[in-house]
């Protein structure tokens, strides 16, 4: 009797021992994670190979970029009572000259049709356009010039220069990032991101809703973002 519970045991423990060398053997086959509790023999799969890098064209030292207006926008975020309002002035243009080398060197000039603005609500819009805001009939243009470039990391930058809007000029700084070169549509471009934030009081833009105190209804700071494609010029 003894002899045959140590057979029937033995028969067990073959049987379990199979199943398990069969789940992990059909788990390596098949990529899957063993359960609890199962020994997984079998190596990890290896990753899937990365796909081709893009490569980047060669650039002069000095490179001169001008704005592609149709790729390129300058939005901005004001506080509308306890809301955000977004906008865009559309098409911006200008130029830049990057020195990889010697980043003072580098200059930057760009110019915003302030009659472009735009917040999806054309009777704010028609607001925004009129002598108590940006009075784009007797200050039809914002512009920046810089006045010096550092640079802060690989591709990170910070432009100080004098932006003029409303009649009015004074010293911004923006940090922005450039990417890599690349070749596109049979020429060499380049994406570029900047921000800063400027209080729209200091450049005369005082309008306060009537009955309401200082900076409720329009925020004085106001959020800027550029996003620019730059190509690259042949000169």
């Amino acid at each position: 009797m003894r002899q045959a519970v140590l057979v029937v045991i033995a028969l067990l423990s073959a049987a379990a021992c199979d199943s398990r060398e069969t789940t992990t053997t059909r788990l390596a086959a098949t990529g899957a994670a063993a359960p609890a509790g199962t020994a997984a023999t079998a190596a990890a799969a290896p990753a899937a190979p990365e796909g081709p890098a893009i490569p980047v064209p060669a650039i002069p030292q000095v490179s001169k970029w001008v704005l592609d207006p149709e790729n390129s926008s300058v939005g901005f975020v004001c506080k509308h009572v306890l809301s955000n309002v977004r906008g865009m002035f559309a098409q911006p243009s200008g130029t830049v000259t990057l020195d990889e080398a010697t980043p003072a060197n580098s200059q930057i000039s760009a110019t915003i049709d302030a009659s472009s603005i735009t917040t999806g609500v054309e009777e704010r819009d028609a607001h925004l356009r009129s002598a108590e805001f940006f009075n784009v009939a007797e200050f039809p243009t914002i512009t920046f010039v810089s006045t010096g470039v550092t640079r802060s990391g690989a591709t990170s930058y910070t432009a100080t220069g004098d932006l003029t809007m409303h009649g009015v000029t004074k010293p911004v700084t923006l940090a922005f990032t450039a990417s890599a070169p690349f070749e596109h549509a049979g020429g060499i471009r380049r994406g570029i991101e900047a921000t800063t934030s400027v209080n729209r009081k200091d450049f005369g833009l005082a309008w306060e809703f009537p009955g309401e105190g200082p900076g409720v209804v329009v925020g004085d700071i106001i959020k800027v973002t550029i996003d620019a494609e730059l190509m690259l010029r042949a000169d």
